[in-house]
């Protein structure tokens, strides 16, 4: 029978899993040195005897019931565990990076990019563990390695692999292995772009000794921004999209081609993020230059609308650093291709390019040049004569010797970006410039003397990148070093069959043969017999292109297991050089720990900006030259701000005349025949190319609709009518002038920008309808002078006033709307700096000639509108009774009825006068808008109307005015 156990013997095994304290198993014991190499192992991401990967847990595990002689069992594990997890951490990055490899579709450039980097850093911080692995294989014999020094001397390592799974499980979007709602490329770069630049922001003021995480944060943000540069090189150089995965921050509208009016608005939209519901939305306005709200006026309420209601629908589809610049980007690129479809020469783009370098090789560069060595030298960039100086300046000339010969050969500096700039640029072919780059450990230099690859043996072997022969790129430093195995490794000089010499064998047949026939000569049949002189010469032709093509075609390029293709063959148009700046960043200490923000300012917004400028100068160039857009604009202002007064005065005589006898203005070809008639034989003609470039249509009140849903100011007090409704104020509202501006042009003068034209044109042919329809009646007034009776007086001083108010107006309209605001225009076209800044400053100018005529869909704007249009309805009503009066209106019941109804339109115009004064003359509305001030000093002349202190002139009685106006007419008629 067993015995009971004790109290401390039931304690112990609760903790012991059954094993007596004094009984350990033996075949569980290891000593350090096992312990320091199977924690080397799984940091390598192996399991090993003694630790484990645990696939349910999906972490590494000690075996329990290991144990040391001199480590208790708590110490032990709490050494060990530090290990596990750092290995745990990279092991879950592999597992990370592996699925995102592996989805299904592949992911996108940018994710794939950062896989990239973040399979780099993993396996730098593996092979950390593999040559102090290798250390302690060596050392086992002298010193023997324990888990406190393996503890302390891969510190950074443990750091660096937590740091890393930290990177991998933020960066990558939760999102992304969710099949149910897939999340877009655009989505995910720019989460992980943004992720990538706030935390380089963070890590930036690092400690001494914590610069692993800012070059672990600085390559993956490199590597994953070098895809979205490369797509900005081509649509900044090229005026090409290529974005095959959608991911940048812009799309093209396919629908929309570029000879379209539409094409500036709507070919290239901004890409948004996926909403709530699921759509997808796309607008120009979510993204905003940040000083667009402090360029716009005080009292541009509608712009400031539209402004928060673009931040409204920012969805964060653009990444952080590049939102500034967005709509540059997109403008610059929808320019060169306006240039490029007017099949203007390719120096726009060639104009742009730095030295023939693309957008990431100089990004690369400076990159390399700010972050290693301090050196600023984006400024040599900006101005590429300056780049031959900085190459000087650090190289130098040695005397070198070679096949008796001597000569100067050019060596580059210590500094890497030296050799970075310089090698980059032999790879494209630029003459004089030394090649730095090796493939192994020496360094080098070829002088490039041109894309032609020697073999004579005298010059010196170009290096360029070869895509015909590869073999060329990857092994020029064994072809320099084997300089006389050139010819047998050139078997295109073996092409030919050795020639034969028969005369020996000649000889011997008809030596003797007196009566020989055949002539004894020598034979080669280097190029046989079947080939003439002509068709010989094209082979030898074709055997020495093929040499310079393909001049070792047998040569096998010497690669290493370590070795990186893209060191060696360039990614589309780049140089190998992104793929050795990111080796470089992972091998070197920075100097400066410097913020992204000036990082990506110095070495690519710069950049950015200066093509851009360079695009909009020669779009501006072609603006104001080839496209003629100050004179189309003059056009435009010549007929819809009626500035030709002879282009459209017969038309609208006619127009006038048919509504003063009440007939409709429903026949569009009588329209145009008279249209065409005025245009013809006006002495402006030549402002129009064409003729009919110019027509007018009736738009059945759908103009007056529109207005209607735009929120158009209406009349609030609409005046009687006498001969229908065509005969009002609002009569030639259904009017609708349209100029066919040429194309590019109507990109600026498009269809909405027609429309708001003839807003401003309706409201000024009423001006014009009213002062002709008050010239009319003066001269019927003039005609019956005969009656000096103080009825007629009151009228003539009515008629006074009403003529003075519409002059005072349309003095006002010429002044502030044709002369100031056409100024104000061209002094924005000269400052303009892109198609986009043209555009706005034509809006502006719309916005500015529909506000000084009172024809924006504003409530201040609509009720001085209100008033005006009920003064210039009245003007219609006194010519009615003048009209009346004079046509045989002596019966005293009409003439009771018209002095009723003169009394009625005074009193009207008293009262809308009286409005006017007390709006325009607001000190806040005048503070606002000075143009207010010079319509208020022209109607208000002399102060009439208004004293100095602000205070409303009651308008005279009927009494004082009899008086005064007997005065008057009494010193006429004297």
């Amino acid at each position: 029978m067993e015995a009971p156990q004790s109290l401390i013997g039931k304690l112990y095994n609760s903790y012991s899993d059954g094993l007596h304290f004094a009984k350990p198993i033996s075949s569980l014991r290891t000593n350090e040195f096992d312990l320091v190499r199977n924690v080397l192992q799984i940091l390598q991401g192996f399991s090993s005897t003694m630790l484990y990967w645990d696939e349910l847990g999906h972490r590494f595990r000690v075996r329990s019931g290991i144990f040391v002689s001199h480590l208790s069992h708590t110490s032990l594990y709490h050494v060990l565990n530090q290990f596990t997890y750092a290995a745990t951490c990279l092991k879950m990055v592999e597992s990370r990076i592996q699925e995102v490899k592996k989805s299904v579709p592949p992911p996108p450039p940018s994710l794939r990019a950062f896989c990239c980097s973040i399979s780099t850093w993993l396996t730098w911080l593996r092979n950390g563990a593999l040559k102090e692995e290798m250390k302690v294989v060596d050392s086992c014999s002298l010193t023997t390695p324990t888990l406190l020094g393996l503890s302390s001397s891969l510190s950074s390592l443990c750091a660096g692999a937590e740091f890393l799974f930290q990177v991998v499980q933020e960066a990558i979007p939760q999102a992304y292995d969710e099949t149910d709602s897939p999340i877009s490329a655009s989505a995910i770069a720019v989460h992980i772009l943004n992720y990538l630049y706030k935390k380089l922001t963070e890590v930036c003021l690092v400690q001494g000794g914590e610069e692993d995480a800012y070059r672990m944060i600085l390559h993956a943000f490199v590597s994953t921004l070098l895809p979205y540069i490369e797509g900005l090189d081509s649509w900044l150089y090229e005026g090409i999209l290529d974005d095959p995965f959608e991911e940048m921050f812009f799309r093209a509208n396919k629908r929309i081609a570029v000879e379209e009016s539409e094409f500036w608005e709507k070919s290239y939209l901004l890409r948004s993020a996926k909403l709530d519901t699921g759509r997808v939305t796309d607008s120009l306005l979510s993204i905003k230059r940040t000083n667009d709200v402090s360029r716009k006026e005080p009292n541009d309420v509608s712009g400031l609308a539209k402004e928060k209601g673009a931040n409204g629908r920012d969805l964060d589809v653009c990444p952080l650093f590049m939102k500034e610049i967005a709509r540059d980007i997109i403008s610059a690129g929808k320019s060169l291709q306006l240039v490029q479809h007017t099949r203007m020469t390719s120096s726009v783009s060639a104009s742009g390019r730095i030295a023939g370098l693309s957008l990431s090789e100089i990004f690369c560069v400076t990159l390399s040049a700010l972050i290693g060595y301090g050196d600023h030298i984006s400024e040599y960039f900006l101005k590429e004569k300056k780049i031959v100086p900085l190459i000087k300046s650090f190289t130098g000339r040695q005397k070198v010797e070679r096949s008796n010969e001597s000569f100067q050969e050019m060596t580059c500096s210590d500094k890497e970006w030296c050799k970075f700039l310089v090698d980059t640029m032999a790879q494209k072919g630029k003459a004089n410039l030394i090649s730095c780059h090796a493939l192994g450990e020496e360094v080098d230099s070829f002088v490039v003397e041109g894309n032609k690859l020697a073999l004579d043996g005298n010059d010196i072997l170009s290096l360029g990148f070869r895509p015909e022969n590869p073999a060329i790129t990857t092994s020029q430093n064994f072809l320099h070093a084997n300089r006389d195995a050139w010819g047998p490794l050139n078997l295109s000089r073996e092409f030919y069959l050795p020639p034969l010499n028969d005369e020996g064998l000649r000889q011997a047949i008809f030596d003797g043969s007196a009566g020989s026939f055949v002539a004894t000569k020598s034979t080669d049949y280097t190029y046989g017999f079947q080939f003439g002189e002509s068709e010989r010469d094209r082979l030898k032709e074709d055997v020495t292109f093929l040499e310079e093509l393909f001049p070792f075609p047998t040569l096998l390029p010497p690669f290493q297991e370590d070795d990186h293709v893209s060191e060696v063959f360039p990614f589309q148009e780049n140089s190998t050089l992104p793929s050795r700046t990111l080796n470089w960043i992972g091998r070197v200490e920075p100097r400066n720990t410097l913020l992204p923000t000036v990082i990506l300012q110095e070495c690519l917004i710069v950049f950015i900006k200066k093509q851009a400028d360079c695009i909009g100068r020669n779009i501006l160039s072609k603006l104001l030259s080839e496209w003629r857009l100050l004179e189309e604009l003059e056009v435009l202002r010549a007929i819809y701000l009626l500035g030709s007064g002879d282009l459209l005065q017969h038309f609208l005589t006619v127009v006038f005349n048919k509504l003063d006898k009440g007939d409709s203005l429903d026949d569009d070809f009588e329209l145009n025949t008279t249209l065409q008639e005025s245009i013809r034989y006006s002495a402006d003609a030549a402002l129009l190319s064409m003729p009919d470039s110019l027509v007018v249509s009736v738009t059945r009140n759908n103009a007056t609709i529109e207005d209607d849903q735009r929120g158009m100011p209406l009349p609030t007090s609409t005046p009687r009518k006498s001969r229908g409704q065509n005969f009002g104020i609002d009569g030639l509202d259904s009017l609708m002038f349209t100029y066919k501006v040429p194309w590019p042009l109507e990109l600026i003068a498009n269809t909405e920008a027609i429309k708001k034209y003839n807003q401003v044109m309706r409201f000024l042919l009423k001006v014009r309808r009213a002062k002709f329809v008050l010239d009319k009646a003066r001269r019927w007034m003039w005609k019956d002078r005969s009656s000096a009776s103080i009825n007629r007086k009151h009228h003539w001083l009515l008629e006074q006033k009403l003529l003075h108010f519409v002059d005072a107006f349309h003095h006002y309209v010429m002044d502030r709307v044709y002369h100031s605001a056409w100024g104000e225009l061209c002094e924005g076209l000269a400052a303009a700096r892109s198609l986009d800044e043209v555009i706005e400053i034509h809006e502006a100018y719309l916005m500015s000639i529909q506000r000084q005529c009172f024809a924006v869909p504003e409530k201040l704007w609509a009720l001085i509108a209100s008033r005006i249009n009920s003064i210039l309805g009245l003007a219609l009503d006194f010519y009615s009774v003048q009209q009346t009066l004079s046509s045989g209106g002596a019966v005293s019941a009409i003439k009771a009825r018209c002095e009723m109804e003169i009394n009625r339109i005074e009193k009207q115009f008293d009262d809308c006068i009286a409005f006017l004064m007390r709006i325009l003359s607001f000190k806040l509305n005048v503070g606002q808008f000075p143009h207010l001030a010079d319509l208020v000093a022209r109607i208000n002349y002399n102060h009439f109307y208004m004293s100095h202190n602000g205070s409303l002139i009651n308008a005279p009685g009927s009494n004082a005015v009899s008086s005064k106006s007997g005065k008057l007419f009494a010193g006429q008629r004297d």
